[in-house]
């Protein structure tokens, strides 16, 4: 039952909301970066925050600072924040205002999200994902509140958002596997400067309708009381239900869509004096003078806020800005694999094809690692994968470990996002490299971001595989290469291995690492199927066999009386092109080493610069189309860095530039280097 204890604490921070709505608008000079207010929205924000506990997680949204408030975070916290002060204490003044992370025992944990509408639907999930995976197997990262209650999980949603395509697969991912999770649709009838009649054909309420299993109510989310009995009840059927709910609260906008963006651009007066009607302030201030309250109270309450905002304010501004140099701080987590250990060739052992290498890598992973777990499309018991990668996996780990998703690959790897920040540890399958693109958004948007602007935090630990590279006559959403397209995204690792042993060294480095890798694995070399790559067999390394990120390795030596007379030249190279680089170094015995960088980020400069000085001639060999590839951006670091050495013009050599990679395997070799074309290359290098 609501108390009036409840009611004068809603209505503080409702003031004070409204006192730093009114102080960031008076001081539009000082507080000049973008920001939004969560004037109108109070009521359900507040109401939503009051029920929550430290084992809960909450994903607010951009204009959600009434549930920071609500939460415990003092206004002083929040101004550092918005005045992208050096002691803001969620991103160390990385952030835009109202975008927090969490880490603590004393409130609800938070993951950092960014400002892309929509966007924080998948993560969360995920964190309702990792959470009831942690509880099916018993797992001692799973917190329960103080009196044993399970967690639940808030999802908070502009209505525009909820139009997102990414939010459908997290609407529809959370009904298949019942996760407990709520999302707080607020619905202000704005998106920007779109009403909610231009942008969509029904609102959230009968959306969800759609989603079979999801729970849903609407309610007025301006009326404090409603809200807060709404959540309570709410709440408490997802703590003991564990299913989804959407809640749609209506609330008016009485603020700008943010501080740059101003309601007077669009709006008009008639719209918000309807707007100001549902103004939550009066509305608890009415009841509570209804119920007897001493109007005398609520005025200390109004001027206490007023003085407190002040006083914060001013300490805000004056707190000293972020020192330059912490710029570059927190782009990544420390890894613990700094040096390569375990046998990578024990006697006695057996060669294996590279797919095995990684089977045998992951199954040893998730014997070791109970919080491992394996999805994505068709890596499931029946198929273990389109190309066999996870045969066998859930027959041996079970079907709640090793499981299918839907075709939705931003929720494949969005989702680890939710899933690393609880403890569990994703390994996730895109199909086909091709394929990877409707996921860029969470990877580039929310994944890659983590940990920088969470001031280490909220690393994302997730391994994500990802079958590439052409042969055979795989067309042209099946054959792409996107290493260049991967490498432009920063704050995250990308491994490309070319024989088994490195496969399953730099699998379980992958593995440890607590931050994001892509794992790129080559399709042609999964089974040395294509004449010329033998050598991708190995023998299995030992179970403690571990290769660092970021070592590059000698595929070929040339020889050492050939490199003092200035007769050698070396190719830096990786994936297939390795195997293209040693059959067009027969050709010209002794005279070419091959060096294999086996990750693209980190990138080994110091072998790579070394070599190239050894031999003054160098060739930069891709699979990828050549022009403005990572093999050029290589190429003109290595002329940079080894000018001096250098006896001719850092050569590169690429695919051909076409859009795809056609079926026809007549006109798939002509597009892809070869051997004879390397040789050719290396001829001329020579001959300097």
């Amino acid at each position: 039952m609501i108390t009036v204890d409840i009611l004068l604490r809603a209505y503080r921070l409702m003031c004070i909301a409204r006192e730093l709505a009114s102080t960031y608008e008076n001081n539009r000079s000082i507080c000049k970066y973008v920001h939004s207010t969560s004037r109108g929205h109070e009521a359900i924000q507040l109401a939503a925050a009051f029920h929550l506990q430290p084992c809960d997680w909450v994903s607010p949204y951009y204009r959600d600072e009434s549930i920071l408030l609500g939460l415990g975070f003092e206004p002083y916290q929040l101004m550092l924040q918005l005045l992208a002060k050096g002691g803001d204490p969620f991103t160390g003044g990385r952030e835009y205002y109202a975008h927090p992370n969490y880490r603590g025992k004393d409130k609800p944990g938070i993951v950092h999200q960014s400002s892309a509408t929509g966007m924080q639907a998948i993560p969360t999930t995920g964190i309702a994902q990792g959470l009831r995976y942690l509880e099916s197997i018993g797992s001692p990262l799973f917190r329960r509140g103080a009196e044993g209650e399970a967690p639940v999980v808030i999802c908070s949603l502009g209505d525009a958002s909820v139009t997102e395509g990414e939010v459908s697969e997290a609407f529809q991912f959370a009904v298949l596997k019942e996760l407990p999770i709520i999302y707080l649709v607020q619905d202000n009838d704005w998106g920007i400067s779109v009403k909610s009649e231009e942008s969509r054909a029904m609102d959230a309420y009968e959306y969800a309708g759609g989603f079979k299993g999801m729970g849903r109510i609407r309610i007025d989310g301006s009326d404090f009381q409603e809200s807060y009995e709404a959540m309570d009840r709410v709440i408490r059927d997802v703590r003991q239900g564990r299913r989804p709910y959407l809640v749609q609260a209506k609330v008016p906008l009485l603020g700008h869509h943010t501080s740059g963006v101003r309601k007077e651009f669009y709006r008009s007066a008639e719209d918000l004096e309807a707007h100001t009607i549902h103004d939550p302030l009066p509305k608890l201030r009415a009841r509570m003078l209804g119920l007897g309250l001493d109007r005398a109270q609520l005025v200390d309450i109004e001027k206490a806020a007023v003085v407190l905002v002040a006083e914060q304010f001013q300490a805000a501004v004056a707190a000293p800005d972020p020192d330059p140099a912490t710029v570059e701080k927190y782009v990544f987590a420390p890894t613990p694999v700094t040096e390569e250990k375990g046998e990578r060739s024990p006697a006695g052992g057996e060669k294996v094809i590279m797919v095995d290498a990684a089977l045998f890598a992951i199954r040893e992973i998730m014997e070791d690692h109970p919080e491992a777990l394996l999805y994505g499309q068709d890596v499931g018991r029946r198929l273990g994968g389109v190309f066999r990668e996870a045969a066998t996996l859930a027959e041996h780990f079970g079907d709640h470990r090793v499981f299918n998703t839907a075709i939705q690959e931003a929720y494949i790897i969005g989702s680890t996002v939710g899933m690393s920040a609880v403890g569990a540890k994703p390994i996730v399958e895109v199909q086909f490299a091709d394929y990877i693109y409707p996921g860029f958004n969470q990877l580039v948007t929310e994944i890659s971001k983590s940990c920088y602007l969470s001031a280490g935090k909220f690393p994302v630990q997730t391994l994500i595989r990802v079958p590439i590279g052409a042969y055979g006559g795989g067309g042209p959403y099946h054959s792409g290469s996107i290493e260049s397209t991967l490498l432009s995204i920063k704050g995250i690792k990308v491994v490309y291995p070319s024989n088994a042993a490195d496969m399953k060294g730099l699998m379980k480095a992958a593995f440890m690492d607590p931050n994001p890798v892509v794992m790129l694995e080559h399709k042609g070399l999964y089974w040395s199927k294509v004449p010329g790559t033998e050598d991708a067999k190995c023998v299995e390394p030992s179970r403690e066999y571990i290769l660092p990120l970021g070592k590059a390795a000698i595929a070929l030596h040339a020889d050492e009386g050939a490199t003092r007379r200035g007769e050698t030249c070396c190719v830096i190279t990786y994936g297939m092109g390795v195997y293209w680089a040693k059959a067009a170094a027969k050709y010209f015995p002794g005279c070419v080493e091959v060096v294999d960088l086996r990750t693209l980020y980190p990138l080994d400069e110091a072998l790579i610069f070394s070599t190239v000085r050894r031999h003054g001639k160098c060739l930069v060999l891709t699979e990828e189309q050549q022009n403005n590839s990572f093999a050029e951006a290589l190429a003109w670091r290595i002329s940079g860095n080894c000018y001096a050495q250098l006896d001719a013009p850092v050569e590169v050599k690429g695919a051909l530039n076409l859009p795809a990679v056609p079926m026809n395997m007549g006109l798939e070799n002509a597009m892809l280097p070869s051997a004879l074309k390397v040789s050719e290359i290396i001829e001329r290098l020579l001959d300097y």
